[in-house]
């Protein structure tokens, strides 16, 4: 699963990495995006094959829906059932598929009546590339599109599987293009990627109230009960977010 998440990297640092054709306006980072947000996603012109960046509303609005209530449902889809599930399944067939750059996101440990929150990044802290789909919405009110989109998940692996059972499907870069382009992709495809290298660190509950978005929800606190402290200890982000996160600003 994926709820929460923080996209730091400027427009014109998204348009280096993933070869976009235009950058667009500088934006402001986000460090606690939540579902219904405008996020930064690249997408490709079948026409041209060339890679766009746009902003996109976060949970994907299937095209038949009378109104965008149904939108923070759908933030998150399944890779296993994704080609088949009603919701999802003209974007897949239509292949209007996506990437969505994140710097880190977020997910939350039970420990008794407590939820206790985590960050999750790459260990080198290069952005993650999520599989997504995208939809076209028309709204039938004003009639105005909305272009919206869903981030696809997997079974976790390790360090995520301590603290929950599902995260996002991250794009290895070799796998980019083929996931961009339109046409056929295996079902398996998502099953066969590696598990990326990971770290994940406890952060602080303040990450809990979307109200937060100062950069310091990134910063690691000390939780006796976190999963993984040789990650935390080989993890170069005691140092501190503001200085980890420098590079994509």
């Amino acid at each position: 699963m994926c709820g929460r998440l923080a996209q730091v990297l400027t427009p014109a640092k998204a348009a280096e990495i993933f070869d976009v054709a235009e950058a667009l306006p500088n934006a402001a980072p986000l460090y606690n995006a939540p579902p219904t947000s405008s996020l930064m996603v690249i997408r490709q012109n079948p026409a041209t094959g060339r890679c766009h960046l746009d902003m996109l509303r976060w949970g994907l609005i299937p095209s038949r829906s009378r109104d965008m209530t149904v939108s923070s449902s759908l933030m998150n889809a399944r890779s296993e059932t994704v080609a088949s599930k009603p919701s999802f399944r003209g974007a897949w067939k239509a292949s209007r598929r996506c990437i969505i750059p994140a710097d880190a996101f977020y997910e939350w440990k039970r420990n008794g009546d407590e939820r206790m929150p985590f960050a999750v990044a790459h260990r080198d802290r290069s952005p993650m590339a999520f599989a997504g789909l995208w939809e076209n919405w028309k709204d039938p009110a004003d009639g105005a599109w909305v272009r919206s989109f869903t981030i696809l998940t997997r079974p976790a692996g390790a360090p995520i599987d301590s603290i929950h059972h599902r995260m996002p499907v991250i794009l290895p870069q070799e796998a980019w293009k083929a996931w961009l382009t339109a046409g056929p992709v295996p079902p398996t495809i998502t099953a066969e990627l590696p598990m990326p290298d990971l770290v994940v660190w406890p952060v602080s509950s303040r990450v809990n109230a979307v109200k937060n978005t100062d950069a310091g929800l990134l910063d690691p606190v000390s939780n006796i009960d976190g999963p993984s402290h040789q990650e935390q200890r080989q993890s170069p982000v005691e140092n501190g977010s503001a200085e980890l996160f420098s590079t994509f600003s």
